[in-house]
C-alpha cells in the first residue's frame, strides 16, 4: 500500500486576481480572520446620471419651443392668431423649462450624494446645470417673445 503525499505546506490564495483585462477591479480586499478567505469589495465605475441627461434635453427642447413663440407671434400678430398661437406654445415651454430646472436639481442633489465605498458614483453635474440654464433661458425667451407678440399685435 502507499502512502498518499503530504498537503502543500502553503495554501493558493484564497481569492484569485481578475484578469487584467477584466471589466471587475477590486477595490479592497478584507481577510476574514480564522480562514482562508477573503471579503473582495469590487470598484463601481462611475455612471453618468439619467436625471441630468434628460434635464439637459429637455432645456434644449424649451429653448427650440421658445423659437416657435416668437416666429408664430410675429408671423400671426398682423392677422390677429399670434397671440393665441404663442401663448399656446409659451405654456408649453415654461412647463418644459420648468421640468429641466427641477431635473437639473434634483439631479446635482444625485450626484452630491453618490460615490460612497460600494455604491454607483454618479456623474454629469455640468450636463445638470446646463439643463438648468437652458431650461431657464427657454421659459425666459418664451415669456419676453409673447410679451412683443402681445405689443406687435395690440398696436396693429
Amino acid at each position: 500500500m502507499t502512502v498518499p503525499p503530504p498537503p502543500p505546506a502553503h495554501y493558493p490564495p484564497a481569492v484569485p486576481p481578475p484578469p487584467p483585462s477584466g471589466r471587475w477591479r477590486p477595490e479592497r480586499v478584507d481577510a476574514l480572520p480564522g480562514t482562508e478567505f477573503g471579503l473582495v469589495q469590487l470598484r463601481v465605475e462611475p455612471i453618468t446620471s439619467g436625471l441630468a441627461i434628460g434635464s439637459l434635453i429637455a432645456g434644449i427642447g424649451s429653448i427650440l419651443v421658445s423659437v416657435l413663440v416668437l416666429c408664430f407671434g410675429v408671423a400671426g400678430s398682423t392677422g390677429g392668431w399670434g397671440g393665441w398661437v404663442s401663448g399656446a406654445f409659451t405654456l408649453l415651454s415654461v412647463l418644459v423649462g420648468g421640468g429641466a430646472i427641477a431635473l437639473g436639481v434634483v439631479a446635482r442633489r444625485q450626484i452630491r450624494g453618490s460615490g460612497r465605498t460600494g455604491q454607483v458614483r454618479f456623474t454629469g453635474a455640468g450636463l445638470g446645470m446646463a439643463g438648468i440654464v437652458c431650461g431657464c433661458a427657454g421659459a425666459g425667451i418664451a415669456l419676453l417673445s409673447l410679451a412683443l407678440t402681445l405689443v406687435l399685435q395690440l398696436s396693429a
